[in-house]
Order: C-alpha cells, then structure tokens, then sequence
C-alpha cells in the first residue's frame, strides 16, 4: 500500500482528511464539487484517491471505508462534472467503428506525439518523467479492464479474456505487464513501487487513470470501457515501436527497452480480437452501445492529448512537466 497524497485544495484535502481520520460529516457537498475544475488538480486528486480504494487502498486506511455511503456520495458528486466534461469535449454523433478506424490512421504531422518526440530527440530526464507519470496507469493498466468481464457474454467475453490472459503475463508473474513496466522503471533508475509517483503527477496525468477506473467501476459505462481499451489497444503498437527506439538510443537498459518492444507484437495481435471479437461481439448482444463505445474511445483520445500537450509544452520550454504545486522528495 501506499501513502496518502499529498492535497492539492479543499476537495482533496477533504478527501484525505476523510480517508485518515473517517469521515465527520464535513465532506464538501455538490456545489462546492460543482464550483470545481473538472479537469483541475483538486478535483482529479480527490477522486483519484477515491478511486483507489477499490484497488490496493491506502496505509493506515480501513479497507471498509471502500463502502462509506458518505465517500460515494462525494465520489459521485466528483464523477458528475469529469463525466460530463468528457461528454461535452469529445465529438459527438459517431459510430464505433468511425472512431476505431480514425484511430487505425497515424498522424502526418508528429509535432504532438510524445512518442515521436522521445525516439527522435528526446532527453533521457524527459524520458524519466514520462515513465514517472505513466506509472500510475501503467502499474494498473489491464486491472480495471477485468472489471467488464462479467458484464459481457459470448464472443465479447472470450476475447477480452483472451487478451488479458496475455497483459497478466499468460500465467507467469514474471510476464504480467505491469511487473514488465516495473522492471523497466528500475532500469532508469525509478523507484517502482505502486503508486509512488502520485505527488508529481500533475492533473492531466491523473485524468488518464481516473478515465479507466470511471468506466470500469459503472456496469452503465460499460460500452465506454470498451471502446477505451480498444483504443489503447489500436494505438499501442505504433506507440510502442518508437518508444522502444528512444530506449535503445538513450541506452535505458534491456528492461527498459523489453517493456515496450513486447509491446509491438503482442499489441498487434490484441488490436485485432478487440476489434472484431471484443467490439463487433458487445454489438451483436448490445446494438445500442454504438455510440458509448465512440464516446469511450474519444474520450481516451481526448485525455491523452491533453496530456501530450502538457509534456510537450513543458520540455519544449525547457521545464519540468512534473506537478509542482509543493515540495517533492527527490
């Protein structure tokens, strides 16, 4: 387990006050959550924090705070607004497969790929605080995923199972991909432990995490679930190549490099039982999650470009793209 985060503003410092010490009854209600920045730092902090109950918890937090009526009040209360920020920001009107197959296509201009960037000429402290910041997603990456498998039948489950048997290693916990990212980071010199990175991760890092826990956690977003992991799916072979590259160039190590070059293949391969078992299977038994699947995979698209531009504007000022709202350890 890890320790609690460090607050950022009133919601999270409700949030972790709450998590320490039980909830009093002084946790902020829907307007103070409404006056919020749905995409801002104290508003994603809180909610990630009380996302992370549902996944290893906290030090020193009682696992039965997971149920707390009154933190999932709060938590949908903060859920509200992120969801219907999503809604309002991505494009609207599309089937799934105009927004897979937009996916399909690699961008002309690579001036906003992160990946782009760290293979051609990226720095080694870039390519340490990308890993940083990815950590926190890619230490849990396949485990919401599993949370959709119940609500699936047929040929929709069997592929999704079929490929998080392959991101949970195919029955070796050596080769569960998280431990293969961990592996990595101890390549650069990282410290691996779950979680550890949280306080430098400024809000554009932590959306990308609370977006898969949002849906995985809502039997009702189901269909956004999907369409998330399928866009990670389609985009992660391409991704994963030039990332390899940077690793190779900067001489991160063999780990470092692993991670990413396991990726390419295996990817590869997932991209297409996701798309014609996962995706085309939830259609034929759920026709009318056409457009949740979109919404899903617009919104992946969505968060990580914000992301990117957030990383690309800092390096390319010459900066630290880590959050520093306060003192970070080094």
């Amino acid at each position: 387990m890890t320790a609690l985060p460090t607050p950022r503003g009133p919601l999270s410092r409700a949030v972790v006050t709450a998590l320490g010490h039980g909830p009093d009854g002084t946790l902020p209600d829907a307007l103070a959550v409404d006056a919020a920045d749905p995409y801002g730092d104290d508003l994603q902090l809180a909610l990630y924090a009380l996302y992370e109950l549902h996944y290893r918890g906290f030090e020193g937090v009682a696992d039965e705070l997971e149920w707390d009526p009154a933190l999932l009040t709060l938590r949908r209360d903060l859920e509200r607004p992120f969801l219907a920020a999503l809604r309002a920001d991505a494009p609207h009107g599309r089937t799934a497969q105009q927004a897979l197959d937009e996916l399909l296509v690699e961008p002309v201009e690579a001036t906003g790929s992160v990946s782009h960037h760290l293979s051609g000429d990226g720095e080694l402290w870039q390519m340490r605080e990308y890993v940083k910041l990815r950590s926190l997603y890619h230490l849990k990456e396949a485990d919401p995923h599993l949370w959709v498998v119940p609500r699936l039948r047929g040929r929709a489950k069997a592929g999704m199972v079929a490929i998080e048997y392959d991101e949970f290693g195919a029955g070796h916990a050596d080769r569960i991909h998280a431990q293969l990212f961990a592996n990595l980071m101890d390549d650069l010199g990282l410290d691996s432990a779950y979680g550890r990175h949280v306080d430098e991760a400024p809000a554009e890092a932590l959306v990308t995490v609370n977006l898969m826990s949002l849906f995985g956690l809502h039997r009702a977003l189901r269909g956004a679930l999907i369409g998330h992991f399928a866009a990670v799916e389609i985009t992660s072979s391409p991704g994963s190549r030039r990332l390899a590259a940077a690793m190779r160039r900067l001489e991160a190590g063999p780990a470092a490099e692993h991670f990413y070059a396991e990726h390419v293949e295996a990817d590869a391969v997932h991209e297409q039982v996701v798309r014609h078992e996962v995706v085309a299977g939830l259609l034929a038994d759920e026709p009318f999650l056409d457009a949740d699947i979109a919404f899903g995979a617009d919104a992946t698209r969505l968060v990580e470009d914000r992301l990117a531009r957030h990383l690309l504007t800092a390096w390319g000022e010459g900066r630290s793209a880590l959050y520093t709202g306060h003192t970070i350890a080094a």
